[in-house]
């Protein structure tokens, strides 16, 4: 006889699931049938084997409301795949095989594995996961009761406050921004090591992936704060990336880096997050450049480099002849330029709004100084203390999220159109927007990176076990 096809559970757009096999008793996660796979957050990973099999040793922060909560799970290795996010951004990621509990009913799923600490929810329930055994119902909320007790009381014991180890990665060791951020760790009372990136060399193992400093072993630092600086970009971002395949947790990742380095990558990120950027042209041939002069508007322009910082590689052109002079001239030097027409500012001032995770942690104004375009610090900028309204804020804290960083310096301009977000920072500078606020953000940025990142994963038999 046929067996009986088992009812449809009904769900909200939200909804408390189980996967008490890997210790994991109750999650919340957000059901999203916009999305193919489901995905789980998970803050470090590691291979191991057991019985011959292929595992991932994972660490969950299941409560997003108390980060210092932590559960090391193992679950079978099913494969590695590129996953493209929300924000546009592809991530290979393991993909492990869990047994999902629901409404009395329990089935296999597959789940990727992702740090998700930025999001509202934990998991992401896909529509794969719920094909022919669930059905949504968009205007209801945890239909499925919320789970009672303490089922994550003997993980809390556990999940005391430990001293981390923190590598800052640089090549400015004597940079106010360092030494602030060194200043705050050893005052919280963690360790920490300056790693000049330009003297690292990196081993790509598939196995044990390795970095050494003046041909000495790095260790795996718990917690990892890039401060990568534009002349060694890509190096730079090679060894961010090592330090992530050894499983350390770090502050802003390699492709959110590479994504805000390069201004028309941002850009393309930024618009298609709806966010306003200046129009931007952009041409391989020195002929199409001239032509997207034209597209451009009457004048004046500004001319930039891809990999502008810090004002440098910004240029003003006050007409069609200079800029496309000046395209000629670095088109020869092989250096191409992005066009954009000149956006006046108010008051030829600039803002820069500090974003730590889901937070604005500070904002100033910046005026350019008598007879310069442009308002940053390094140029010689002015910076004052501002109040900033809830769409500047916002705007701020979506641009962060499209390109993935956890901390940023979002520098937006008020125009006669509205704010316009001209540039993400992914190594903001700390000293000029300290002093005019008086804000001690180097230490809110330790505080942060402390919160959510975790000591090195427990040896495998240290690891509660389900039961």
């Amino acid at each position: 006889m046929a067996e009986t096809a088992k009812p449809k559970i009904a769900v909200g757009w939200e909804e408390w699931i189980g996967m008490p096999d890997i210790g994991l008793p109750a999650i919340l996660a957000k059901v999203d049938t916009g999305a193919r796979t489901s995905a789980l957050h998970s803050f470090a990973y590691e291979e191991i084997e057991i019985d011959g099999q292929t595992h991932i040793h994972f660490g969950v922060q299941p409560l997003a409301d108390d980060p210092k909560l932590h559960v090391w799970c193992n679950a079978p290795l099913v494969a590695y795949r590129e996953v493209i996010s929300s924000n546009g951004m592809a991530e290979m990621r393991p993909f492990v095989q869990v047994e999902l509990h629901l409404a009395g009913q329990s089935w296999p799923i597959e789940l990727s594995l992702t740090n998700r600490e930025t999001m509202n929810y934990r998991m992401l329930l896909g529509r794969t996961a719920m094909e022919g055994r669930i059905m949504v119902d968009p205007f209801g909320a945890c239909i499925n009761g919320v789970p009672e007790g303490d089922f994550y009381g003997h993980h809390l014991a556990e999940s005391t406050t430990k001293n981390l180890s923190i590598g800052i990665l640089t090549c400015a060791p004597n940079a106010y921004s360092t030494q602030r951020l060194v200043e705050a760790i050893e005052q919280k009372g963690h360790q920490v090591d300056l790693v000049d990136i330009a003297r690292c060399t990196l081993q790509v193992d598939a196995q044990n992936p390795t970095l050494f400093l003046r041909n000495e072993l790095l260790p795996r630092y718990d917690a990892v704060i890039p401060r990568v600086g534009t002349p060694i970009t890509q190096h730079g971002l090679a060894v961010v990336r090592q330090f992530e395949l050894m499983g350390s947790y770090v502050l802003n990742g390699a492709s959110s880096i590479a994504a805000a380095r390069d201004k028309l990558w941002s850009y393309q990120y930024l618009a298609k997050a709806g966010l306003d950027v200046p129009s931007t042209f952009s041409a391989f041939h020195g002929r199409d450049g001239r032509a997207m002069v034209r597209k451009a508007g009457k004048g004046p322009y500004v001319l930039k480099s891809r990999k502008s910082e810090r004002g440098r590689g910004v240029l003003f052109a006050p007409d069609k002849t200079m800029a496309k002079s000046l395209l000629d001239a670095f088109d020869d030097l092989d250096e191409k330029l992005l066009v954009q027409p000149f956006l006046q500012a108010e008051d030829n001032a600039d803002l820069r709004i500090m974003v730590l995770g889901k937070k604005v942690i500070a904002a100033v104004r910046r005026v350019a100084k008598t007879g310069e375009f442009r308002a940053n610090f390094h140029q010689g900028g002015v910076t004052q203390k501002v109040k900033i309204n809830k769409q500047e804020r916002q705007m701020a804290l979506r641009a962060a999220k499209a390109l993935g960083l956890r901390f940023a310096g979002v520098d937006l301009m008020r125009t006669d159109a509205g704010p316009v977000v001209m540039e993400v920072n992914a190594s903001p500078g700390l000293e000029g927007i300290e002093s005019a606020t008086g804000l001690d953000l180097s230490g809110r940025v330790i505080d942060y990176v402390v919160e959510y990142a975790r000591p090195s994963p427990p040896a495998l038999q240290d690891v509660p076990q389900a039961e």
